[in-house]
């Protein structure tokens, strides 16, 4: 009987484990099909990510990427290694960083990333943890992370064993390093990261400390030499590219340097590398290091990292559905709080925006990695929601950051301006934040930062072509290929959101001729295609229109990475004023439908996200918004690494697929409604953050026969009917209880 009870006690602490939403995550999704993502080692918002990096180029290698073009260091199909990279973007569409990279050889040293990868199998990945098996060296490698530093954990075979640090090669568009070796286990340098998506000024450096947690090991650098004709070499390395340094131990710069440790391995000896970084200097690197490993073993920095998940993912409960939805859902959270993410070190030091100065901020986090015009859209209005403190925070850095480079943020990275992609995001997630009663920040200087941004005309750092938008309210077609509609529909949106700002501010000017210049979206629109089509400085339609031009990230005149279907229906703002331009609800619904029945919809696309809820704005049609919601979650969404459809754009992705889970989605940025569908489980609890909200929390339930009722035949808050398809935010967090009643056919289809 003892023992029944023992087995009993051990499944029961098994089943309370498996429900823990960390154990639900799958940190390979999105690791394909361009999803960018990858399985790291990393914690919530974390600095430091270690990643097994597997997309060098290595022409004739069948485990190697050789063609395909990546900006992120790990690509599920690719299986050749060439180490673990500490720092590193998730979901982006641009490469940058991916260095600072580790690799566990065995035997002969060999220094050429060309020649020292391996085949790596039995890959594992939970929240804070990844391990793979090197099959060259038959190594077992295992990493997991702190905030700041990386910890990985080697386990070698018998033999003469090697750890290299290769700093010659990762995903930034930046070349130079320096190292030196300071112990006889221990390296500080730096390596020269930046240029994200090729803008030249945007050039940051990384700080590194490196530990081997072992002694009697013979260390070397090496540095890559390009052999001049005729010239005659004396030195002995292991390719004739690569000059090793094995008796010069001061230090080294270069493009293509790295240093190496080896020693004998005994059978199954496991050897630690401790990583810690900085964006200040080396002596930050090294008290990040020191304050967050020390007298900690992998197992306790391992158990620690899960925890953190664990904590943050606990906002959300879901109910029901199947488990890949769970996985889903969960692992769209946890990419959801990789970014943006921690820039200040233990100490507070950060790097000043725009500048060489380093500031300090011990009170709170400074964040990096703001993908403004990506995550303006569902990131930051989900994060309001789920986690209105790290909202409000970063609100407080984007306005700190106007006050140290006089301009708020766009594509913001490590400090530095990217200027990535349209618009001129901040002022809308700075209204956003605010309307949803997030205000403890200086209001007053980010609304300063807001008109600055709006009203200044000539030499714009933002708005690039705001003289001839501020007397015309549009953006003119000059020249082939141009971003001209594109631009100016971010533009529309932003100013959509400083009128409302304006507003909340007692500027009733100003809130007049902001909203008079949203409206301008309507000079671009053509009646006889019923699309947006760019126009001339004249005022004239361009000639030789296409609105397919633009399909799968072409070029296009006039649009950004997509066609004119795929941002006519991006008005947001104004969606009611679209519908009477097509000519009334009945051609509004049968262009929107054509746009998905014809595949001219593309859901990677950030423009074309809230298409699928647009169909609510049209009485009688709310059962499409229903039917194609569910469509994008089961055909763009799945439980595998090709699982995104596109870059997820620092959670972008993500957060569209929590929001449509839970059955609401933020319509327009700015304007307080959720636009609602049927959710995807039977029931989901939200945790309010109670310092913030009211109400401790929102249920939402959902009563279905079938995993096929997806069409809503009723709708009741807090016990009482309800007969529309949206809800205001505030109402949402006052109301605390939503309950649909769900079936297979739609209530209104003829």
């Amino acid at each position: 009987m003892k023992g029944v009870l023992v087995i009993f006690i051990a499944l029961l602490c098994h089943q309370l484990t498996a429900q823990e939403p960390a154990n639900l995550v799958n940190p390979f999704i999105g690791t394909s099909n361009y999803g960018a993502t990858h399985p790291g080692a990393v914690r919530p918002h974390g600095m430091v990510s270690v990643v097994p990096f597997n997309v060098t180029p290595h022409p004739g290698n069948e485990y190697s990427n050789t063609n395909n073009w990546c900006s992120n260091p790990y690509v599920y199909n690719n299986k050749w290694m060439t180490g673990f990279s500490h720092v590193n973007l998730s979901g982006v569409g641009c490469p940058d960083l991916g260095s600072i990279v580790v690799m566990p050889t065995c035997g002969e040293l060999i220094v050429d990333v060309n020649k020292y990868g391996s085949k790596l199998s039995e890959q594992k990945a939970e929240p804070g943890y990844y391990s793979t098996h090197l099959e060259r060296y038959k190594i077992d490698a295992e990493v997991t992370a702190t905030n700041r530093s990386g910890l990985s954990r080697f386990t070698f075979p018998a033999g003469k064993a090697n750890i290299l640090i290769d700093l010659g090669h990762g995903l930034t568009n930046e070349s130079g390093a320096h190292i030196k070796r300071v112990a006889n286990n221990e390296i500080e340098g730096y390596k020269l990261m930046g240029t994200f998506c090729y803008r030249p000024d945007a050039v940051i450096p990384v700080y590194f400390v490196l530990r081997i947690k072992r002694d009697n090991m013979k260390s070397a650098y090496w540095k890559f030499h390009q052999q001049l004709p005729g010239a005659r070499h004396n030195w002995s390395s292991s390719s004739n590219s690569y000059k090793l340094y094995t008796k010069y131990n001061k230090e080294l710069s270069g493009e293509k340097i790295g240093a190496c440790f080896s020693f004998d391995a005994e059978e199954g000896e496991q050897v630690e590398v401790q990583v810690g970084v900085s964006y200040v200097s080396i002596e930050n690197a090294r008290e990040n290091l020191e304050k967050e490993q020390t007298n900690l073993s992998f197992e306790q920095i391992k158990k620690q990292a899960f925890e953190a998940w664990n904590k943050e993912l606990m906002v959300v409960e879901v109910e029901g559905g199947t488990e890949n939805d769970r996985i889903q859902f969960y692992t769209a959270l946890y990419h959801l709080l990789l970014h943006p993410n921690i820039l200040q070190d233990v100490n507070g030091d950060y790097p000043a925006m725009e500048s060489d100065a380093i500031l300090n901020s011990q009170k709170e986090n400074r964040y990096t990695v703001f993908s403004l015009w990506d995550t303006y859209r569902t990131v930051h209005p989900l994060m309001s929601l789920l986690y209105p403190q790290k909202q409000l925070t970063m609100v407080r850095n984007m306005v700190d950051m106007y006050k140290e480079s006089g301009w708020l943020p766009k594509w913001e990275i490590y400090g530095r301006e990217a200027d990535v992609m349209e618009g001129d995001p901040a002022l809308i997630v700075i209204n956003d934040t605010y309307r949803r009663g997030l205000t403890d920040f200086d209001v007053n200087a980010a609304y300063l930062a807001m008109l600055k941004h709006a009203n200044t005309s000539a030499d714009n750092f933002i708005r690039h072509d705001n003289e001839f938008y501020l007397e015309n309210h549009y953006i003119p077609f000059t020249k082939e290929f141009d971003n001209s509609v594109s631009q100016a529909l971010e533009l529309y949106i932003s100013d959509y959101n400083l009128a409302l700002m304006a507003n909340e501010m007692g500027d009733k000017t100003t809130h007049r001729k902001s909203l008079q210049r949203s409206m301008g979206y309507k000079k671009y629109f053509d009646k006889d295609y019923k699309l947006l089509r760019p126009v001339t400085e004249e005022g004239k339609y361009m000639e030789g229109f296409d609105p397919l031009q633009g399909e799968n990230f072409q070029a296009a005149n006039g649009f950004h990475e997509g066609s004119s279907w795929q941002y006519s229906f991006a008005v947001p703002h104004d969606t009611k004023g679209l519908i009477r331009l097509m000519g009334g609800k009945n051609k509004f619904v049968q262009q929107l439908n054509k746009c998905f029945k014809d595949s001219l919809f593309d859901m990677s696309n950030e423009p074309d996200m809230g298409y699928p809820y647009l169909f609510n704005y049209a009485s009688g049609e709310e059962w499409r918004t229903q039917k194609q919601v569910h469509d994008c979650i089961k055909r763009y969404f799945k439980n595998e690494p090709g699982g995104l459809p596109g870059n997820d754009d620092t959670g972008t992705l993500s957060a569209w697929l929590i929001y449509s889970m839970m059955g609401l989605y933020p319509s327009c940025p700015g304007d307080m409604n959720y636009t609602l569908s049927s959710p995807l489980f039977d029931k989901i609890t939200i945790h309010l953050d109670t310092s913030i909200y009211e109400n401790k929390q929102i249920v939402i339930e959902s009563q279905r026969k079938s995993p096929d009722d997806i069409f809503i035949k009723e709708i009741q808050i807090n016990g009482h009917p309800y007969d529309r398809f949206f809800i205001n935010h505030h109402d949402l967090i006052k109301t605390g209880h939503i309950k649909y009643k769900l079936g297979s056919n739609p209530k209104h289809q003829p």
